[in-house]
């Protein structure tokens, strides 16, 4: 560039600057709502969830900005645009359904609309006294609940490190993986009606469990509670009973993500799960974060994929990159622990399968997804063993010990236990959160 002679110059090459700069970055990255720099929810973000207050206990669909609920209800009219001016009565849902239902365009458009709303230099809902009053709510005074009625849950397995550990565990290093592993994304059906919300206490379960593996099995609680540190998306419009859904569309039925608990009963699943994998070892509960991050808001994050070899068949084929630095974390905090302690630092970057590819797997014989059905990525494991995502790859299958601090230490979950997960995408002074997935472990019922 030709150095800068004189102040007038200067000022001069700024305001050009200025002019060639897209809208978006110089009007819309800062809000006229407080943000702390470390908030989960700048301007940046703006992810979805369904709350309710204690004067008015009807659900409702809300966006997080900072520490506020913008509750969407309120402010439906002043969603004009060609696409929701049609479907202005979806923010008057009690879940997301309705609105995932819409589509990619649909998102785009509330996205935009939402992101000139809430700008520093946009007027009509910052100097609308009347209507912020009625459109804000402060985060401390709601109730979060599930963003979607799920009508069906799917995990997936698709961390290359935790499918290792484990087979290594089980079966030997020399057959770690399944023959199977490396040519499709392993899944299986999940229980959608245990799934939760954070905050919701889950029961230690019960069941058949064989300690001593030259008896029979007896019934009993469950001694080897664990966490799986996972993510998972919303599928959004879905595709109609024997259309699969191609890889090159998967995108527009990705709605948004979310953190994820999906407990594990080991001992129960050990005893049960051969032929037809995990049952009661899996659907007693799964926690996931209240606020749905969408797809755009994590774009800015995507990592190029997982090197694939062998090369999958073709319609599990794609290069735009579809992987996201999402940096996460697990704490415990024991019933008479003062703070949490971190126990797993791991990021989603890690994993071999992209969610392009578990969406075209999941419909390619066929099969139905329907607006607010979840699809999980399996217990995310990185290569070192702070980074993995489960407490039977940290204690590795109960041979050591894990430190929590103040002389507490743990190999699986004890009663009164909490675990809470957090996780968020790091930029250049913002950063782009899901909240917290919290649970606390509740004693068996005898």
């Amino acid at each position: 560039m030709v150095a800068v002679t004189n102040v007038w110059e200067w000022l001069v090459l700024v305001l050009l600057l200025l002019k060639i700069l897209p809208v978006r970055y110089c009007c819309y990255n800062m809000s006229f709502i407080k943000v702390e720099e470390n908030s989960d929810f700048p301007i940046h973000n703006l992810p979805y969830g369904i709350f309710s207050t204690p004067d008015n206990p009807r659900r409702r669909i809300g966006v997080a900005i900072g520490d506020q609920i913008l509750d969407l209800g309120v402010i439906k009219p002043l969603f004009s645009g060609p696409v929701l001016s049609k479907h202005q009565d979806v923010f008057d849902q009690p879940t997301l359904n309705a609105f995932m239902g819409l589509g990619h365009e649909a998102w785009k458009e509330a996205r935009t609309v939402l992101q000139k709303l809430l700008s520093a230099n946009e007027t009509t809902l910052q100097e609308d006294v009347g209507l912020r009053s009625r459109a804000f709510v402060h985060q401390s005074l709601a109730e979060m609940h599930l963003p979607a009625e799920i009508g069906d849950y799917t995990d997936f397995y698709s961390s290359r490190d935790h499918a290792t550990n484990v087979g290594i565990m089980f079966r030997g290093k020399e057959n770690a993986l399944m023959p199977n592993w490396l040519h499709l994304p392993v899944g299986y059906h999940g229980r959608a009606s245990s799934v939760v919300v954070s905050g919701t206490p889950l029961r230690r379960p019960m069941g058949q469990i064989r300690p001593d593996e030259t008896k029979p099995p007896v019934y009993g609680s469950c001694k080897l509670l664990d966490i799986e540190l996972e993510m998972a998306f919303f599928v959004g419009p879905g595709n109609k009973l024997g259309e699969p859904i191609p890889i090159h569309k998967a995108h527009e039925h990705i709605f948004g993500m979310v953190l994820m608990n999906d407990w594990s009963a080991r001992d129960i699943q050990k005893w049960e799960y051969v032929p037809l994998g995990p049952f009661l070892g899996k659907s007693f509960g799964t926690t996931i974060s209240p606020w749905v991050v969408p797809m755009e808001a994590l774009m800015p994050f995507a990592q190029p994929n997982s090197v694939q070899d062998p090369k999958p068949l073709p319609y599990l084929c794609h290069d735009d990159p579809y992987t996201f630095d999402i940096n996460l974390f697990v704490s415990v905090k024991g019933e008479t622990m003062k703070e949490p302690s971190t126990i797993s630092k791991s990021n989603f970057k890690y994993m071999y399968w992209t969610m392009k590819q578990q969406l075209a797997h999941h419909t390619v014989s066929g099969c139905n997804v329907r607006p607010g059905d979840l699809l999980a990525s399996g217990t995310i494991s990185g290569p070192d063993a702070e980074s993995f995502g489960s407490m039977l790859e940290l204690s590795w299958k109960g041979t050591k010990t894990i430190d929590l601090g103040d002389g507490q230490t743990r190999k699986f979950l004890q009663d009164g236990d909490e675990v809470i997960m957090t996780g968020y995408c790091q930029g250049k002074g913002y950063r782009v959160g899901f909240g917290q997935c919290r649970g606390k472990v509740l004693p068996a019922l005898q």
